[in-house]
């Protein structure tokens, strides 16, 4: 049996333009996975949007002129319609587990929406993500952005030391999101992408992240790099969830087999039971 799937976006996620609750459910039952958590994003930044950056058209009703620039600010979780469209599919997919849960993005800079929301939404999975490089003071900019326009391998660095900051500042998660997430724009056709140019700042984030008792998302959005895996158990990582990062409810599950083979390989196995975390041999 696959893994349960960690991290899943539905349509209450404000980026997820397809997503479908439901239809996540259903492919998830097809899949035979043991459970699902709907981690919606909770983005309290907001994003300055220049000519060069792309998005839908869809998020032109998020985008305000301020004072000339066009600024994007997230929506929040439509949590009344969220709840209510959770327990619907709790009664129609009986044989499937369906967690409520939350991307707390950048939490450690916004601790009092993030509490308050927290409060309200009752998640039972909650996710810390990190989208950005950018100091607290300065303007928001999300690393896929922000590492096309100037020195990838500072901006990845500078992810990671924010990673560590988030780690040591907040508390109230259980697992850290897609430690590899610049990764996913990197510009390799200016300069070639070398994991291994990163493994100190990586193995650092690893550390702090096992002290603090917490737990590393295998993230297949792409393919996480078995040495990260590695790096996390030698660092004296306890436990790995895995997570599509779905943002389309085909996507659910996607390389579960694979990254089960790897974490397995790493000295990683499934927990007491179906839903549990993987654990340590």
């Amino acid at each position: 049996m696959l893994p349960p799937d960690n991290h899943v976006h539905s349509e209450y996620s404000w980026d997820a333009l397809a997503g479908s609750m439901e239809r996540t459910c259903e492919r998830a039952v097809e899949l035979g996975l043991p459970s699902v958590a709907f981690t919606e994003h909770a983005d309290f930044s907001i994003s300055e949007m220049t000519p060069e950056t792309w998005f839908p058209e869809q998020w032109q009703r998020y985008v305000e002129v301020v004072d000339g620039r066009s600024i994007l600010t997230p929506p929040a979780i439509d949590l009344t319609n969220y709840l209510e469209t959770l327990e619907r599919c709790r009664d129609r997919f009986p044989t499937l587990r369906i967690l409520s849960g939350v991307e707390l993005s950048e939490a450690h800079w916004f601790p009092d929406q993030t509490a308050d929301l927290l409060q309200r939404g009752g998640f039972q999975r909650i996710l810390a993500s990190l989208h950005t490089s950018s100091a607290r003071d300065e303007d928001y900019a999300d690393i896929t952005v922000s590492i096309k326009r100037s020195d990838p391998i500072a901006e990845y660095r500078g992810y990671l030391a924010e990673m560590v900051r988030l780690i040591e500042e907040y508390d109230g998660f259980e697992v850290l999101t897609h430690i590899d997430y610049p990764v996913r724009d990197w510009p390799h056709e200016r300069i070639p992408f070398d994991l291994s140019a990163f493994e100190g700042d990586i193995r650092l984030v690893l550390r702090t992240l096992a002290r603090a008792g917490k737990i590393m998302e295998f993230n297949t959005r792409i393919p996480l790099d078995p040495r990260v895996v590695g790096w996390w158990r030698q660092e004296g990582g306890r436990g790995v969830s895995f997570a599509s990062d779905a943002h389309v409810p085909e996507a659910v599950a996607s390389g579960f087999q694979e990254a089960a083979e790897v974490a397995r390989a790493a000295g990683f196995k499934p927990g007491a039971d179906l839903f549990d975390f993987w654990v340590r041999d």
